[in-house]
C-alpha cells in the first residue's frame, strides 16, 4: 500500500519542511509514502472563500484515483490515539488497499465536492494548528504508526 499526503500550498518554513522530509524518508523504509503539494491559488486575495475552496477542491480531486481511500484531516473529524491510527492503517494494508490518501486542505478548508469524495475525516486535535504544523505532526504520527505495527520501541504508552 502507498500512503499519499496531499497538501495545499508549499511548506515555506525551512525547519518544518526538513522535518517533514525526514519523517517521509523514515516512513518509506516501511511502506511507500509521498507528499504531493498543490500550489497556492494565484490571485486568491481577489477570490471569495467559496471560490478558493472550489479551485483547491478541483485540484485535489484531479489527483485522486478510483480505488483511493480518502481521509481528510479536518477539525470535525474523528480523533484517534496513535495506536488506533496504527490499527486503521494496518487494517487497510491487510485489505490490500493500493493507495491511502490523506488530505490537508487550504486555509478555508475543503469544498463540498471534496467532502463528498472523502471516505473519512480525521482530527489531529480539537486545537487549531497552522497547515505547516499539521503536515509535520501528521508525518510523525504516520511514522509512529509504522513503528507500532512493527513493535519497535519508538512509541511508549
Amino acid at each position: 500500500m502507498k500512503i499519499v499526503l496531499i497538501t495545499v500550498g508549499k511548506t515555506s518554513t525551512p525547519y518544518i519542511a526538513t522535518a517533514v522530509d525526514d519523517y517521509v524518508k523514515r516512513i518509506n523504509r516501511y511502506c511507500p509514502m509521498e507528499v504531493v503539494t498543490i500550489p497556492d491559488i494565484k490571485a486568491a486575495k481577489g477570490l471569495t472563500e467559496q471560490l478558493q475552496k472550489q479551485r483547491e477542491g478541483q485540484a485535489i480531486l484531479s489527483l485522486l484515483q478510483g480505488g483511493d481511500q480518502v481521509v481528510l484531516l479536518d477539525e470535525r473529524g474523528k480523533e484517534l490515539t496513535s495506536r488506533e491510527l496504527s490499527a486503521e492503517i494496518d487494517r487497510r494494508m491487510v485489505l490490500g488497499l493500493k493507495r491511502l490518501v490523506y488530505v490537508v486542505g487550504g486555509p478555508y478548508g475543503f469544498s463540498q465536492d471534496v467532502y463528498s469524495r472523502a471516505d473519512a475525516k480525521l482530527s489531529l486535535s480539537r486545537m487549531t494548528f497552522t497547515h505547516e504544523m499539521v503536515r509535520l505532526f501528521f508525518a510523525e504520527q504516520i511514522y509512529r504508526a509504522m513503528t507500532i505495527m512493527r513493535g519497535e520501541p519508538y512509541h511508549h504508552d
